[in-house]
């Protein structure tokens, strides 16, 4: 008897699994049931342990049914999935390949950030050229103090730190326009030719419309030049495996260099809560024109936020 209904619930977990990466494909059309898309690996976790109980463990009479809503609930997530990890990816660089910059991209947390004396030294220890941060006003002056940073600080604190001085720098790219999200842009010189890093951090999915719009007047300002040495970097508090992510990344017109790199949860969702062991939902993203190729990709150590920071390593595509 236990058992038969230890076999119902376990039912109804796969049909909550399967029914919510359904209503994720509804995301081509509606931005709020794209929000189910996000945790599409969570909804294929729990399709695969359905189907795995019912291949082991449940009753013979329920085994089917468990083993079915658990293989429909994987394979409708993993469509969510897959393509992330089989899209083509540009041309990486060697290792020993000139003109090289370091970046680091990073959601500091603001005050809620647990050990800011230990994140401004492994920021300043990684000797990056250019470091983005959202929510770090509270470490933008130790940071500039002990790293010889010049800052370039926009709106929400987000902050571009550059070891060279910015040629030009931009805050409201966009003057007048409401949706677009807290954003700074900063020029500066390379021996291969100028190239400008641009900032932002976007609002969450659940304001379905406010964050599409935001999509849109980024690509507007990547309209406003040549974005061929551009560097477009942040939380974009968005899944690779989402519609509205996917959508951006054609209108941006630049190749996304982070490939289902995990960044959110590091520990607690929030101040209050336990810890997580791994992180969930690959959020944070670095973006780069045709100018840039790869050296290296990489996510950073658990700092005091509840993002992990990712280092990006780009080398010039063609020496002049």
């Amino acid at each position: 008897m236990l058992r038969s209904f230890f076999g119902v619930q376990v039912f109804l977990i796969g049909l909550l699994c399967a029914g919510a990466a359904l209503a994720a494909h509804g995301g081509r059309w509606s931005a709020h049931l794209d929000v189910f898309s996000h945790f599409a690996p969570l909804w294929l976790a729990g399709a695969l342990l359905v189907a795995l109980y019912g291949l082991t463990l449940a009753d013979p009479g329920s085994r089917r049914g468990l083993v079915v809503v658990g293989a429909l609930g994987a394979a409708l997530a993993l469509l969510l999935i897959a393509p992330e990890y089989l899209r083509r990816m540009g041309p990486r660089a060697p290792a020993d390949a000139p003109g090289q910059i370091k970046l680091i991209q990073f959601n500091a947390w603001g005050i809620g950030n647990r050990a800011p004396r230990e994140t401004v030294a492994w920021l300043v220890g990684q000797r990056a050229d250019i470091i983005v941060v959202q929510e770090g006003a509270a470490l933008e002056a130790e940071i500039v103090r002990r790293g010889g940073y010049h800052a370039v600080s926009g709106p929400a604190s987000v902050i571009i730190f550059s070891k060279a001085k910015p040629l030009t720098a931009q805050l409201t790219p966009l003057p007048g326009r409401r949706a677009q999200p807290p954003l700074a842009r900063a020029t500066f010189a390379h021996p291969n030719g100028a190239f400008t890093v641009i900032g932002v951090h976007f609002v969450w999915p659940i304001y379905g419309a406010f964050h599409q719009a935001q999509g849109r007047a980024v690509s507007e300002i990547l309209r406003q030049g040549p974005t061929d040495r551009t560097i477009l970097t942040g939380d974009f508090n968005s899944t690779p495996w989402s519609f509205e992510r996917r959508r951006e990344d054609a209108m941006f017109r630049l190749e996304r260099r982070t490939r289902a790199l995990f960044t959110w949860p590091a520990g607690a969702v929030a101040p209050s809560t336990p810890p997580l062991p791994f992180p969930l939902l690959p959020i944070d993203h670095v973006y780069a024109g045709p100018g840039w190729r790869t050296v290296r990709v990489e996510r950073g150590p658990k700092l005091g936020s509840d993002h992990f920071p990712v280092v990006v390593i780009l080398a010039p595509s063609v020496e002049r």
